[in-house]
């Protein structure tokens, strides 16, 4: 296809309609270009899911895209964060977050994670520029300067066809089939899978479900606090959501469940019984918020990373989100490095001086400048902190819960990386967006060499 002269009329495809698809779609059509199709395999965005930690730095992203008061309204602003021992309730930590929206600007608010993707999803539908397709999944994705891929909808009666376009943008996560094919254009085998040995649980309370007698579960659930429980290789981290309407808790443990499955199965059924006995010796507080999950409702995810990726762009042809650096949840970092991503691609991309092929993988491998060295930061911070937290006796833990200690009398880093006053000026200081403007310059001549 020939190569228009504006990068505003440059056809832009989206595999993917997660947070980072979504986003990368909103900018860019904010940003002025006009012809931008996401293509998803699901039916529909299947607003589900569970609490999410809404970070300034993903707040400010959401601002510049006109989305983020709808979603601050179904929210909750965190004001303060406990760390307790897991066993016996006991507070190793209390930090104040009370500074962070003078500090960045924006607060520290949790919400719902179909709060935000709705949020996303209403802000693009305000853009005739952008077009769903639904139900559909790309196959065949050709990895070159100007890439195509086969479109195969779910509707039998509908014939899959062929799509070319200017620029790709693979959000389509972990298990990312344009990273696979980006791999193999390359020459290059499929990164390795990291079996993290952890899994999650992700359960939700309603507020409508509690009984009388449990007054604390309420106070939590009517409070502006994170609590995290810890223990040897687990913990649970919790809040309120929905204008403290749901509490939300997630949890990791030992992977048992997946061992045999490690290269394709991500979820499973749970056990009530099983998930009960992992966090058996957990405090009663603890106890009594597991035992109002249904039998039926237990489902256990299994967190996994991969190995660096040598780059994340090919031709005119990019990845985004969890199609090159998934992360454990340890920082709260997944869905805002998803978010990162999307915004900046929309500010190198329309920085181009022309449509052409050539500015296209330029452009794009600005934004790999920008971004490549922070996510993956970030992914190897929230490795280390999850190992931090998981300590069993020992010399270490020993030195930890000093750290806790000493934090306790105002002194000192926190363990739990997510709470810690520098790790969140690192994380809520950075600005993408102006970075990706003050360095387009330098970044895109770079990328000539």
């Amino acid at each position: 296809m020939s190569q228009p002269h504006s990068p505003y009329d440059l056809k832009i495809a989206i595999l993917g309609a997660g947070m980072g698809g979504l986003t990368t779609a909103l900018a860019l059509a904010r940003a002025g270009f006009k012809h931008i199709d996401v293509y998803e395999s699901a039916s529909d965005l299947g607003f589900v899911g569970a609490g999410i930690q809404l970070a300034p730095n993903m707040a400010r992203v959401l601002d510049r895209l006109d989305v983020w008061d709808g979603i601050a309204a179904e929210a909750v602003d965190i004001k303060e964060t406990s760390v307790r021992v897991g066993s016996t309730n006991d507070e190793l930590a209390h930090v104040d977050l009370h500074d962070i929206a003078s500090k960045y600007a924006y607060p520290h608010m949790v919400g719902h994670r179909a709060s935000l993707a709705n949020g996303l999803y209403k802000g693009c539908l305000l853009h005739e520029s952008i077009r769903f397709h639904f139900a559909t999944t790309a196959s065949d994705i050709n990895i070159s300067s100007t890439p195509s891929f086969t479109a195969t909808p779910r509707d039998s009666s509908i014939p899959a066809y062929k799509v070319t376009a200017d620029v790709v943008i693979g959000a389509d996560g972990i298990k990312s089939a344009t990273r696979s094919a980006m791999l193999s254009a390359l020459g290059i085998s499929e990164i390795g899978v990291q079996d993290t040995q952890q899994a999650a649980y992700r359960i939700m309370i309603h507020a409508d479900q509690l009984r009388s007698e449990d007054s604390d579960i309420k106070a939590l659930l009517e409070s502006n606090k994170v609590v995290r429980w810890i223990g040897e290789k687990r913990h649970i981290i919790a809040y309120p959501v929905s204008n403290n309407k749901i509490y939300n808790l997630s949890t990791t443990q030992p992977d048992t469940n997946f061992a045999a499955a490690t290269n394709a199965t991500y979820t499973t059924r749970g056990s009530k019984e099983a998930m009960m006995r992992v966090f058996g010796d957990f405090c009663p507080l603890v106890q009594r918020m597991l035992g109002y999950v249904s039998e039926g409702e237990v489902c256990e995810w299994k967190l996994r990373c991969h190995d660096r990726l040598p780059t994340w762009v090919s031709g005119s042809v990019a990845l985004v989100g969890d199609a090159c650096h998934p992360t454990l949840p340890h920082l709260a970092q997944g869905a805002a490095q998803a978010i990162e991503d999307g915004a900046v691609l929309a500010v190198v991309l329309g920085r181009m001086p022309d449509g052409s092929a050539g500015s296209v993988h330029r452009a794009l491998k600005a934004y790999e400048m920008v971004r490549k060295e922070r996510a993956y930061a970030l992914v190897d911070m929230a490795a280390a902190s999850g190992r931090a937290l998981h300590l069993g006796d020992g010399a270490a833990k020993e030195e930890r819960d000093k750290q806790f200690a000493a934090l306790k009398q105002g002194r000192g880093p926190v363990p739990d990386k997510w709470a810690d006053a520098d790790v969140q000026k690192e994380i809520y200081g950075f600005d993408c967006v102006q970075e990706a403007e003050e360095r387009f310059g330098e970044y895109f001549e770079k990328a000539s060499l």
